[in-house]
């Protein structure tokens, strides 16, 4: 009886070990997939008010949400407000031009005009909010941010194939309806 024991826990060794190592390059492979691909052509950086490098920002270890918020109804993630910067920039880097001109938008109590990266395209209802609410994180979409010293669109997280892809893979909702609101 003994004898059988052991040979039944041996059966299922091997066997589990059989399904590791079949089941483990088909995960890493999976692991590889990126959710949103780089973007096919290239789009240079949009000219900006203010340069801002976010690589040099992020260094910090600063989160995202730190600078961008995600008001009600929260399609859109905001900027930081002027105020945000000064923060730090009050005492760093003021003979700057670039933070002297960042100091003015303060002082008058303006928004600096940024130039968005990423458009929702016309026809598509779209909102960060269930996203993040799901834990997808920033980089999921918009590329290695902490890596760029000027922020561009690098991924083609606007088209309905990066969209469409990234739901299927994450069993997510993927009917017309989802994004396409009448």
């Amino acid at each position: 009886m003994m004898g059988s024991a052991t040979s039944s826990r041996f059966g299922i060794t091997v066997s589990l070990a059989a399904a590791l190592l079949f089941l483990c390059p088909a995960t890493r492979a999976q692991q590889s997939v990126k959710m949103v691909p780089d973007n096919p052509s290239p789009h240079p950086a949009p000219e900006q008010p203010i340069p801002y490098s976010h690589k040099q920002h992020l260094a910090f270890s600063l989160p995202c949400k730190r600078c961008h918020t995600n008001p009600e109804p929260g399609n859109l993630m905001t900027f930081p407000a002027t105020s945000v910067c000064m923060q730090c920039h009050a005492s760093i880097a003021k003979d700057k031009t670039s933070i002297q001109k960042l100091a003015s938008y303060a002082a008058s109590n303006q928004p600096i005009p940024w130039v968005r990266v990423y458009k929702v395209l016309p026809g598509v209802a779209w909102s960060h909010r269930p996203h993040l609410d799901a834990g997808v994180k920033c980089e999921t979409c918009h590329g290695e941010v902490a890596e760029m010293a000027t922020m561009s669109e690098v991924t083609s997280v606007t088209t309905m194939y990066s969209c469409l892809h990234c739901h299927e893979m994450n069993h997510a909702k993927s009917s017309c309806d989802t994004c396409h609101k009448r």
